[in-house]
Formats: structure tokens, sequence, C-alpha cells
């Protein structure tokens, strides 16, 4: 006969086991992201929606969107949120991502010290005004960290006709995060490239800094180049078996969903006046 003390604890291991076959499993969905929705505080606000819908936990790793793609490359993430497109394009025609999804935009600002030495206002387009501080070498800071920004950057520098470099001493590249480099810019009163909802959600703490080029709000950006577009990819399990490929996809339907793309198009207005991301997925732009 099980004595009573065997028969407490066979009680409670089928206790246990029913509330482990009662409660939802929480899936993990690794996503590789820019410092610049992490900064913003984006992320922060839209991702318990996608974890109580889906009974998932999203573990966020926030790098420049070079790393986020690489992270990507080698089946570490399930899924990447980024803005280099002409890093996502070769990604995904390589076969390492499934497809890419437009999702939100925003734009590029250069910001730089209060007095603005370098006379943004005369300038003609963001290219014009990288020549104009490389010519009189005002400290320009570069995240130089492959970013997207980073790349856009080197893109507009191209434009200019212009490769700096270790060779310049007043082109500083500090290979940081966005928040990081505002930060150095601050405090050196230099110039730098930065897409606008990260300043205006770090602003309070920029006091030497402000935009100098170009408009109060991305639709009063006159310099197409300056476009700041978002895309979602999620990685292809074919080549990683480990990637969980099906909440991936979850994922994008629900980023891209209207519900969200409201949340994100309401995101800190309040704050700002404006909205840090304007949402661009097809069904929001179909409403």
């Amino acid at each position: 006969m099980m004595s009573k003390a065997n028969l407490l604890v066979l009680c409670c291991f089928f206790v246990t086991l029913l509330s482990a076959c009662s409660s939802p499993q929480i899936e993990i969905l690794r996503l590789g992201t820019t410092t610049s929705v992490d900064d913003s505080g984006l992320l922060d606000t839209i991702l318990p929606d996608f974890e109580s819908q889906y009974q998932a936990k999203v573990e966020v790793i926030a790098v420049g969107t070079g790393q986020a793609i690489a992270l990507g490359r080698l089946g570490d993430v399930d899924v990447v949120l980024v803005h280099a497109a002409s890093l996502e394009i070769p990604f995904v025609e390589a076969g390492y991502g499934e497809v890419r999804t437009p999702v939100m935009y925003n734009d590029f600002v250069i910001v730089g010290p209060n007095k603005d030495p370098a006379l943004a206002s005369l300038a003609l387009n963001a290219a014009d005004l990288l020549s104009r501080i490389a010519e009189a070498q005002y400290t320009f800071v570069s995240r130089g960290d492959n970013s997207g920004t980073h790349v856009r950057e080197q893109m507009l520098w191209r434009e200019a006709g212009l490769t700096p470099g270790p060779q310049d001493r007043w082109y500083l590249s500090i290979g940081q995060g966005m928040g990081a480099t505002l930060n150095f810019a601050n405090e050196e009163g230099a110039y730098t490239l930065t897409d606008r909802g990260t300043f205006l959600a770090l602003h309070e703490n920029l006091a030497n800094l402000e935009v100098i080029f170009k408009g109060d709000s991305p639709p009063e950006n006159p310099d197409p180049a300056l476009r700041n577009d978002y895309s979602v990819i999620p990685i292809n399990p074919l080549l990683h078996p480990k990637v969980n490929g099906e909440l991936a996809r979850s994922f994008v339907e629900w980023l891209i969903s209207v519900p969200t793309q409201e949340m994100i198009h309401n995101f800190a207005v309040d704050r700002f006046g404006q909205p840090l991301f304007y949402p661009n997925s097809e069904l929001w732009q179909s409403e």
C-alpha cells in the first residue's frame, strides 16, 4: 500500500504535469535590428502587443544594419528589421532572406553645432553641405560601423566627390551606434548624419546640436537622398534549420498589419508633434 507521503508526492507530480500541459509554451523570436528603432523607444512600445498575441518573447539584438544582416547570414537571428537597400537586396537575392517587405520610413538629417559654421542654409543638398564641411575641415563624426546610416553617409560623400578617411583629422570614425555617435558629436560640437527619429528621441540631452539640414519633418525634406526606408526580412530556414521561420513570418504579418502600422504612426506624436516613423506597408497604403 502506498504511504501518504508517497501519495502526496505523486499528486504533486500530476498537478505539475497538468499545469505544464495546460500552460502555453512561450516561443522565442530573435530580432536583429538597427539601433535607431531601439534607441527611439519604438520597439518597447509595439513589441508587447506581438508577444501577447503570439505567446512569444522577442529577443532584440540592436546593432547596425550590416551587423544585423551578418547575423541573419549566419542564422543567429530569425528576422531582421533594417534600413540599407544596398545591403538588403543582395542578402535576399543570395537566398539568406526570404522576402524584403517595406515597413516604414523616416529621413536622415545632418545635425551640428547650434551656430552652424558650415552655413547649412546655403547648401543646395546634403552632398553640397558635406563638401562645405570638408572644405572648411569642420569636425564630422561618422558611425563607421557599416550600419544603414553609415552606408547612406558614404553614399552622400561619393555624391560630393569625396572619400574622407583616417588621413583627415577633421573626420572621426568611431564605430558606435546612433545614440553614442550623437552623444560624441554633442560633446565635440561636431556635425553628424542621423535618422531624424533617433535625434528627436534623444535631443533633450543634446544641448549643443540642432537639425541644420533639412526641414522640420520628413515630408518637408526636399532631398530624396535623405529618405530612410526600413524593411523586414525573415531569415531562410532552409539554410538554417534552427531559425523559427513560422514565427518570423507571423512577425512580418503582424508588423505590416494596419493595427501595428497605426501604432507606428502614433508613436511619440504626443511628445514631438510628428511621427518618428511613417508607416509604409502595402496594407497601410491601401487603407
